[in-house]
């Protein structure tokens, strides 16, 4: 498949990449640093320099690449997690603003696929209306846990549930590139039963967890 990831130096960006790339996936890879542009190139993947927040841009470089697949993997997060709160405002606008016009490039390019990361641990109207955005246009969302190991927040001790190690989740996120379309909810097995809990309290909402099997949808 041809898959457009955007979001792709993030924490689960850079280890979606040589998974995509292994399953012999042709990739491109936006960011919006241009110092990160050599770095793509020497990947193995087509680098793509585009601001999210420019509709117009960002139809035009997903056309030009022609993806059969949108991944959506954006956020805007600090290095330390003391800062988190500071940024909390950008990232909602990923998830609104950027949620939107990633899925207007793919209804512009006709791309058949698009999956958008979520988070398994709250929700609210900004995080609703993203996920709602994804599925009314078929697309899949994955709801992950908190991450822990190298490069997150978490390197030494895991957090609480739900929880997953980024290593798990980037390899879970590749068996999702072709749908099916829906909420899954990413985690470690330790986290079903608070998932579980929070189904019960949200019966509105579609929960479906998966964990590290191959094509297990619960």
């Amino acid at each position: 498949m041809r898959i457009f990831l955007a979001g792709a130096t993030g924490v689960i960006g850079v280890r979606l990449v040589p998974l995509m790339l292994a399953e012999g996936h042709v990739v491109a890879a936006m960011t919006r640093t241009p110092e990160k542009i050599n770095g793509l190139r020497a990947a193995g993947v087509t680098p793509v320099l585009c601001d999210l927040f420019d509709q117009k841009s960002l139809i035009v470089a997903v056309g030009e690449f022609r993806p059969d697949v949108i991944v959506h993997q954006v956020t805007d997060l600090p290095d330390e997690i003391g800062k988190l709160a500071a940024f909390l405002a950008s990232t909602d606008r990923t998830r609104s603003e950027g949620t939107r016009n990633l899925l207007a490039a793919a209804r512009a390019t006709k791309a058949s696929g698009f999956v958008a990361q979520s988070i398994a641990w709250g929700d609210g109207p900004i995080v609703e209306a993203h996920e709602n955005a994804v599925t009314s246009a078929g697309g899949t969302v994955l709801r992950y846990g908190q991450f822990y190991g190298p490069g997150t927040y978490y390197e030494k001790d895991p957090p609480p549930a739900p929880r997953i190690h980024i290593d798990a989740a980037a390899r879970r996120t590749v068996q999702f590139l072709a749908g099916p379309s829906g909420v899954f909810a990413i985690t470690d097995d330790a986290s079903v039963s608070w998932l579980v809990r929070s189904a019960l309290l949200r019966p509105d909402v579609p929960w479906s967890v998966h964990r590290d099997v191959p094509s297990a949808r619960e």
